[in-house]
């Protein structure tokens, strides 16, 4: 096993238990205690983890940035709601941009029984999940590879989402803020989703509830600009009367 692989899958461990425990993790991947220090170690410098005595704890900060593949199983449950939501406001023959969130490869699954799109993507795992079906017209975005990610990011990637004009806008954001909006935790990010916001004539928000009510470092865009916000979770009395001031329409689960 690769050190990625097994840092990766005690980061998952975090993530379901909140702490790891070196002898256990030691025994788990038959490797030394100092091997899985040393992957500690290098979780705990790019802001994942904590370490403790004889282990580690998560890093539970929103600002983090995890991995793709770590944040694409969470909330999967959740994920599919809102995507099959996201799904019912897309008509056969629409064209789309599909941001690089995990959410969106959600999106991107719950679409297949739709006909004649055409999808413009920045993300690498859409365009692999898509590659299968026929009869739509999948473009990507091209740009530069952010590792660690699955996303096409810079001048080029915003280049080319200029150049066209969509039906819906479909994205996700880090974080949403009553007075600062939709925020990434990454300039590149926001200032592609800002490209795209530009260039759609339907923009829908989708994201999950543990965002509403967060900050990150990037300002991606104004929630005045949106016109649909889909959740997972029916959101507070506080941000449905502010969806309301702004004329954006809430969806959310009925059970929710």
């Amino acid at each position: 096993m690769l050190a990625l692989e097994r840092r990766n899958l005690i980061l998952e461990k975090l993530q379901t238990e909140k702490r790891v425990v070196v002898s256990e993790l030691s025994q788990m991947f038959d490797v030394s205690e100092e091997t899985i220090r040393r992957d500690l170690d290098k979780l705990e410098k790019e802001g994942l983890a904590t370490k403790s005595y004889g282990g580690a704890v998560i890093n539970e900060d929103v600002s983090i940035d995890l991995p793709f593949n770590i944040r694409k199983n969470q909330n999967v449950a959740g994920k599919q709601k809102m995507a099959e939501i996201t799904a019912s406001l897309v008509q056969d023959g629409d064209h789309i941009f599909l941001d690089a969130s995990t959410t969106a490869v959600f999106v991107a699954k719950a679409l297949k029984d739709r006909e004649r799109l055409t999808v413009i993507t920045n993300s690498m795992e859409i365009l692999l999940e898509l590659s299968d079906v026929s009869g739509w017209n999948i473009i990507s975005t091209g740009g530069v590879m952010k590792e660690g990610y699955l996303a096409f990011l810079g001048s080029k990637t915003e280049e080319a989402i200029r150049s066209y004009y969509v039906d819906k806008v479909i994205f996700s954001c880090k974080a949403l803020d009553h007075n600062w909006g939709i925020m990434e935790s990454q300039e590149p990010f926001g200032s592609t989703k800002k490209a795209m916001m530009a260039s759609g004539r339907k923009k829908i928000l989708v994201i999950d509830s543990t965002k509403f009510d967060q900050t990150a470092f990037s300002v991606a865009g104004k929630l005045r600009d949106v016109d649909v916000v889909v959740t997972d979770k029916k959101p507070s009395d506080k941000w449905l009367h502010h969806f309301e001031d702004l004329d954006i329409e809430c969806q959310y689960p009925a059970e929710a």
